[in-house]
């Protein structure tokens, strides 16, 4: 598919994300397929995925488009999804409709910001499509600036500088889904069908849900919680 019609297939859609990492129960490429492939039959519009071997297992599970991304981590740094062209190479040499990258204004393993940085991943791959991961509307209209192709609210309530907006933020999703001029994809927090239609009411293309589908330990520990109070 082409950027238009990848677009198309995601507006107005749920994309479900289906991650586990290594110190969780249901780490296992096989699980992680399955998982799309359940969130497929649901009718998820398309699949957030973690890892090479991870997107390979989903890929023969799934016909959806794909926002994949590598989680890694390098000592000193707080930036983890996609930090550096060794992560965008693996990403776009195993094929991914869209290559999700941290765009917080924090330094790179090497120091560098995305400012710095993402020029040159646009340049070695100009038809690739990414996806900013920001916290605030600078960091938005930035990678806006810098050419990237959506934006998400993903790390919105993550950073330092946004601990005090616990996600989901609908301030924040409707604030970039009216000023920015590329697609904003809601992501981050939402745990019910309720938010999913509130954070879709803000204008967003597109949502993101994760934890509330895909992560039975995090789902069982909420339960549990209510149980306590």
């Amino acid at each position: 598919m082409n950027k238009e019609q990848i677009f198309e297939a995601i507006k107005g859609g749920l994309i479900v994300s289906c991650q586990a990492l290594p110190d969780e129960p249901l780490h296992s490429s096989f699980i992680m397929g399955r998982m799309a492939y359940a969130a497929k039959l649901g009718g998820a519009v398309g699949i957030r995925c973690n890892s090479v071997e991870d997107i390979k297992e989903i890929k023969t599970t799934v016909d959806l488009p794909l926002i994949g991304l590598i989680k890694q981590d390098y000592e000193g740094c707080k930036v983890r999804i996609t930090p550096t062209m060794n992560e965008v190479d693996a990403l776009a040499q195993v094929g991914v409709d869209i290559i999700a990258m941290d765009a917080t204004n924090r330094p790179r393993p090497d120091g560098r910001s995305i400012a710095e940085t993402f020029p040159e991943v646009r340049a070695k791959y100009p038809d690739q499509l990414f996806m900013a991961d920001c916290a605030t509307y600078e960091e938005a209209v930035q990678a806006q600036a810098l050419g990237f192709d959506l934006v998400g609210t993903t790390m919105n309530g993550y950073t330092d500088d946004t601990r005090h907006t616990p996600p989901p933020n609908f301030d924040f999703m409707r604030k970039l889904a009216e000023n920015l001029t590329i697609p904003v994809v809601a992501e981050g927090g939402i745990f019910s069908p309720e938010q999913l239609r509130t954070a879709m009411d803000q204008g967003v293309h597109a949502c993101v849900v994760g934890s509330a589908i895909t992560r039975p330990m995090k789902i069982t520990q909420r339960y549990v919680k209510a149980l306590e109070k």
